[in-house]
């Protein structure tokens, strides 16, 4: 005896969970991808602004030793710059940077910060890596106006961990010579 199976027959929903499963899967992977590359975008992101920020801190710290040092009593009218000296020399300038933004500088002072008794690792290996040393340049720009003092610029360079990671700041000085009447009364 034999017996026969009946088939029934095929509904038009069949396979329906199929697709749309496979269509859920698709829009899921699609999101997931999405995510990890705008997590990378981010990192980069918050890589690029920390990079920014060491070199604008580099700038800043040269910008405000050369301050220092012409508040120090070491301006004067300057002289014709065309090297780099270190930055326990100094130097006032007689000819202005043309051109601050582009870097490097042909002249300047080179600075390498002092934190305490040592010195910041300004090298191109270890885990305070940058680029380049700051550099500032001091030109002088004429006698103040009341004639007491002397007004300078100061054009500073830091870089990040990059070449291509640079910051240039610049100030305007002024050394005042003052007097005052320590025996007069008021």
């Amino acid at each position: 005896m034999t017996t026969q199976t009946e088939r029934k027959p095929v509904s038009p929903q069949s396979g329906m969970v199929l697709v749309t499963a496979l269509l859920l899967l698709i829009v899921v992977t699609l999101l997931a991808v999405g995510m990890f590359r705008s997590f990378g975008l981010d990192e980069k992101i918050a890589g690029n602004v920390r990079e920014k920020q060491r070199a604008l801190s580099a700038a800043e710290t040269a910008e405000q030793f050369a301050e220092y040092w012409l508040a120090n009593g070491n301006g004067g009218t300057g002289v014709p710059c065309t090297a780099f000296v270190v930055s326990t020399v100094g130097q006032v300038c007689s000819n202005v940077l043309t051109t601050p933004t582009q870097v490097p500088w042909a002249a300047g002072v080179t600075y390498i910060p002092a934190v305490g008794t040592n010195t910041m690792n300004i090298t191109t290996t270890g885990p305070t890596y940058y680029a380049g040393t700051p550099t500032f340049y001091i030109s002088f720009l004429g006698a103040a106006g009341n004639g007491l003092g002397n007004i300078y610029q100061i054009d500073a360079a830091g870089y990040g961990g990059s070449a291509d990671t640079v910051a240039v700041v610049e100030a305007t000085y002024i050394v005042q010579q003052s007097t005052s009447c320590l025996s007069c009364t008021q």
